[in-house]
This record gives structure tokens, C-alpha cells and sequence, in this order.
């Protein structure tokens, strides 16, 4: 099975529209149509929103045989990775190092 049709799949198992699907992961409906019809492969953290989604693990999606998410991605997760990426190494380094006094500060 290919991962568009894979996709295809979930989306149908969740009764949800490629439209539904595009607008909770923040992408056109153009670009997941043509993730379900295999013309394009989507980014790894576009996969990570899906696995969110669809509440699978990124190995299902690509192709394997495990489809339960063990740890659910939490969407406020994947925002906080998706503001990393996209800060400068020192501001990065910043935040995660006020993150992780957070943490130890609730510990």
C-alpha cells in the first residue's frame, strides 16, 4: 500500500473531507490531494501533523505495519517544534533553555 493510499484511508476511516484534513494540518487542499494521489510527498513535519491527525504513528504512514500511536503528539507540541526550527541556533538554544527551568522548576 502506498502512502497516498494509506492517507486516503485514514481520511476515510475519520469521515473527514481532503479539504477538513488540509485546513487542521495548515495546508491547501491542491497540496493534500496530491499526497492521497502520490505526486507529492509530504514534509516531515506536515507527516508529523498527519500522525497527529489520524492518531497513527509516522512508520504507518510511510508504509509500516504499527498503526497506534503509543504517544500521542500533542498539537501544542508540534507547534513548539515548528517555532524552534525556525529560531537562530543562540534563540533556540534560549528557549529550550528556559523550557527546561520550567520543568525542573514544576518537578
Amino acid at each position: 500500500m502506498t502512502m497516498g493510499d494509506r492517507l486516503r484511508e485514514l481520511r476515510l476511516k475519520k469521515s473527514i473531507s481532503q479539504e477538513e484534513v488540509a485546513r487542521q494540518i495548515g495546508i491547501t487542499r491542491s497540496a493534500y490531494s496530491h499526497y492521497e494521489i502520490n505526486n507529492r510527498q509530504p514534509v516531515y513535519e506536515t507527516l508529523i501533523k498527519l500522525a497527529a491527525l489520524f492518531d497513527v504513528t509516522l512508520d504507518y504512514i510511510i508504509g509500516g505495519e504499527s498503526s497506534k500511536q503509543e504517544n500521542t503528539i500533542m498539537p501544542d507540541t508540534i507547534e513548539i517544534i515548528r517555532l524552534l526550527n525556525n529560531m537562530d541556533h543562540d534563540k533556540r538554544k534560549r528557549s529550550i533553555d528556559q523550557m527546561m527551568k520550567v520543568i525542573q522548576q514544576a518537578e
